[in-house]
């Protein structure tokens, strides 16, 4: 079984700098490859602030702060990443921009070389079909934000090799994460169970059942969520979960994986949730209040 040491990450996005983050802290060398130095850069102060705000909540020293910066690089030379135990994937859901990346990376790298991808909804099998390692590809799907969030989906196809799943699990041990097993479907585990409730809210106040704070207040108090579905939403992203949902109403064909119309007008807007000021809730505001939508 390969003995990880160092990890790559491609991406140094929301996703990426939390994933070199846990590697980092977790004593692996952690090189991180983004498009400029400049964007790398954002990603280290990214890192950065993260541990800080561990050392504020007493779950950090500095000393484990210092040294996971001291082993996390930032590149944009995708050569760098050549003698990485273990590559991660952290960027944009395009299959095409994946797949590239794993198509140059292939040629680069080790036989022993792990390839994973971090995607919420592609098949892994469409991006290890490109590279010679189909054996040594798997899925690593870290959740947001990725220091917090205790759960990795470990995504098998049919050809991961058995000494790749091991791989797979033991990382996820390593830096802190409790693996779930899932096949190679899109949206893998939660997602597939996730994405149809929170259309089904959408649908639900397109319809007149309820409003945007009722229903979050009754999904909140009622089950013991610890957030309604249009606070998830807004936190998610619409844009990332029409994306989602898109994808995996392309591969299944099942109508609860369809977004609604309202979703689709309001990504097509520009209301994309708390990242853009504006979804479900206005975020300009303080507190945020409910968005004028015109139902």
């Amino acid at each position: 079984m390969t003995e990880l040491s160092k990890v790559g990450v491609l991406g140094g996005g929301l996703m990426g700098s939390g994933i070199a983050q846990v590697a980092a802290q977790a004593g692996l060398d952690t090189v991180v490859r983004e498009l400029s130095d400049a964007v790398g850069a954002r990603a280290r102060t990214a890192v950065e602030r993260s541990l800080n705000k561990g050392i504020e909540r007493g779950k950090v020293t500095a000393e484990q702060r210092d040294g996971a910066l001291g082993r996390l690089t930032m590149t944009t030379d995708l050569a760098a990443l050549a003698d990485c135990d273990l590559i991660i994937e952290a960027v944009a859901e395009d299959l095409a921009l994946k797949n590239a990346l794993w198509r140059e990376l292939d040629g680069l790298c080790a036989a022993r070389t792990i390839f994973a991808s971090n995607t919420s909804s592609l098949t892994i099998a469409a991006m290890a079909a490109v590279t010679a390692r189909a054996d040594r590809f798997v899925g690593l799907h870290f959740f947001n934000p990725v220091p917090v969030m205790r759960l990795v989906e470990v995504v098998r196809t049919v050809t991961t090799s058995e000494q790749t799943l091991r791989a797979a699990y033991d990382f996820a041990h390593r830096v802190g994460k409790e693996p779930v097993l899932a096949k190679d479907t899109s949206g893998f585990v939660v997602n597939r169970l996730l994405i149809p409730y929170l259309l089904d809210a959408i649908r639900a106040l397109e319809q007149g059942l309820a409003s945007v704070s009722d229903i979050d207040q009754g999904m909140h108090y009622g089950t013991g969520h610890p957030m309604g579905p249009f606070t998830l939403l807004d936190f998610v992203g619409l844009d990332t979960t029409c994306q989602i949902a898109e994808t995996m109403f392309d591969e299944f064909r099942e109508q609860r994986f369809a977004p609604p119309p309202l979703l689709k007008r309001m990504v097509l807007l520009g209301m994309y949730g708390r990242k853009a000021g504006r979804g479900f809730y206005d975020y300009t505001q303080d507190p945020p209040r409910v968005s004028e939508l015109g139902l």
